[in-house]
């Protein structure tokens, strides 16, 4: 089967035992039906529009569109226009040539995962996969949670259930797909326009009934394909997943299991199409801040830097999500926590740290450098005439530098998370700054800026190829300053990682 069920299901489907009978929605007359769904998808999309989410729209196979448009700029005060102007033009001046390698999804790729993921459920005797809307169901279904409910998650499940199926000789696995739907809801939940190639299958349930035993007495889980045995369905969820459903499943029938093994690894390993995003994203954030910072002047504030470097972000068709900008003192805490009206000044160390989306994937960089109105030294024995404080900013960005180079050698195939962590906190260490390093060296990325593994000296996972990680190891000294490098690479079957944000930084005056 090709991602779901040829035949629709019938709406919705009762509990055995509580004296319903499955039946169908009564169809409405052509033209009643043909002005709803004509009413609703432009209700539809002009919301997804006004939210950008068109980016997550799925697009035919002969889509040709290279770079997404910018986005529109969010106002700043006037004293930064001159600022904002001087970022902006010099980051379009690259002609966003790094954005060439970032199409939007096609259809087949999310066939494709579900084929995966259906393969991985066999490998591992799992049942089913469970999500609900969110960043695993958009991977599979690309509906995120505010596609479904735009103010909040709400308490009716919608849930989104695969099964491996066998091919008749049980050769090949594809997925079975179906979708736990309150029975008002169906038709809405047909014009998301999920990526299928067939008729959504959906089981229905009226708001007095239990949807779990709706879920456990459907088709889905009697038929078959379903690959029942005697014994209760085990299902698969993942971290995502409210409190309330996981009980919901598990006090009606239904063994449920936590994400791990082969079927976590799925979304953990990226596609060729996934890499081209994550590399268009993440290089063109780092370039934003490059350009943003040929323009700094003395007198700016964290504050202003941050908005003008969202907007050049923006300018360029990334759509920034975070944004932490640190000057000297406030760095030592890595993630910020000022009011951000600190000044720059002739030494200041910046850091930045900052997360765009495109097309659904996430940048994660960070770059720590000094304002190009602070001179760099034509020969660098002459950094000895600067002041104490200079040269020991220099002296930890060097440091920080190789471990993060450390780190980068130790990113193979068959190495452990553990591994690479050690390998850059052992440079940190050994040069007497062990204390100053109170973080992970990285995580996994991908739909989320921060997914598994994550790479920290306890998680013995094995690296695989095709996964994704951010290496950031730093150095925090309270109340001076804090230096810290990230850059996004791909493990690689063979040799070292590849460098997914362009390349690396090559001293304090080049980020």
């Amino acid at each position: 089967m090709n991602g779901s069920r040829s035949s629709k299901a019938l709406l919705p489907y009762a509990r055995e035992d509580d004296g319903h009978q499955p039946r169908t929605f009564k169809a409405a007359p052509h033209r009643r039906w043909t002005l709803l769904r004509t009413l609703c998808a432009v209700v539809l999309a002009t919301y997804l529009f006004s939210q950008h989410f068109l980016a997550w729209a799925v697009v035919p196979d002969h889509t040709t569109k290279k770079h997404p448009q910018g986005l529109p700029l969010k106002s700043i005060p006037q004293h930064l226009k001159a600022f904002q102007t001087c970022s902006i033009n010099d980051f379009l001046a690259t002609d966003l040539t790094f954005m060439d390698t970032a199409q939007p999804l096609p259809r087949p790729e999310f066939v494709d995962r579900r084929d995966k993921l259906a393969q991985a459920l066999a490998n591992e005797d799992i049942d089913a996969f469970i999500v609900e809307p969110g960043y695993t169901f958009s991977y599979y279904g690309n509906v995120t949670q505010t596609d479904w409910e735009v103010w909040e998650p709400e308490e009716r499940p919608f849930l989104m259930v695969v099964l491996p199926a066998r091919s008749r000789d049980g050769r090949d696995v594809r997925a079975e797909t179906w979708f736990l739907v309150p029975s008002f809801e169906a038709e809405r939940a047909r014009l998301l326009d999920m990526p299928f190639t067939d008729e959504l299958s959906l089981i229905g349930y009226e708001e007095h009934w239990n949807p779990y035993q709706t879920l456990l007495t459907s088709p889905a889980f009697s038929s078959p394909t379903s690959a029942r045995r005697n014994r209760k369905p085990r299902v698969m969820v993942d971290e995502e997943i409210r409190d309330f459903i996981s009980r919901g499943l598990a006090d009606n029938g239904f063994d449920v299991r936590g994400l791990g093994g082969a079927v976590e690894e799925v979304r953990q390993r990226k596609s060729a199409a996934e890499i081209g995003i994550l590399r268009a994203v993440n290089t063109g954030t780092v370039e934003a801040v490059r350009a943003m910072r040929k323009c700094l002047e003395p007198g700016l504030t964290e504050e202003d830097v941050m908005l003008v470097l969202d907007n050049t972000m923006r300018a360029g068709g990334l759509d920034p999500f975070f944004d932490i900008v640190l000057f000297d003192e406030d760095a030592s805490n890595p993630h910020g926590g000022t009011d951000g009206f600190k000044v720059i000044a002739n030494e200041t160390m910046v850091l930045i740290d900052v997360g765009a989306h495109l097309y659904g994937y996430s940048s994660d960089i960070c770059r720590s450098f000094f304002p190009p109105f602070f001179t760099q030294p034509e020969d660098g024995t002459a950094c000895q005439f600067y002041s104490r404080d200079v040269q020991e900013k220099l002296r930890v960005w060097d440091i920080v530098f190789e471990a993060q180079t450390a780190s980068l050698e130790a990113l193979r195939e068959n190495s452990t998370a553990a591994a690479v962590d050690i390998a850059a906190r052992t440079v940190i260490e050994e040069a007497g700054y062990g204390d100053a390093f109170t973080h992970r060296v990285g995580h996994g990325i991908g739909i989320k800026a921060h997914e598994s593994p994550y790479l920290n000296k306890g998680n013995v996972a094995t690296l695989r190829a095709g996964m994704t990680f951010t290496s950031e190891p730093g150095i925090y000294l309270v109340d001076k300053f804090g230096v810290r490098h990230e850059d996004v690479l791909l493990v690689r079957g063979d040799g070292l990682p590849e460098l997914l944000t362009g390349r690396r930084a090559t001293s304090a005056w080049e980020p």
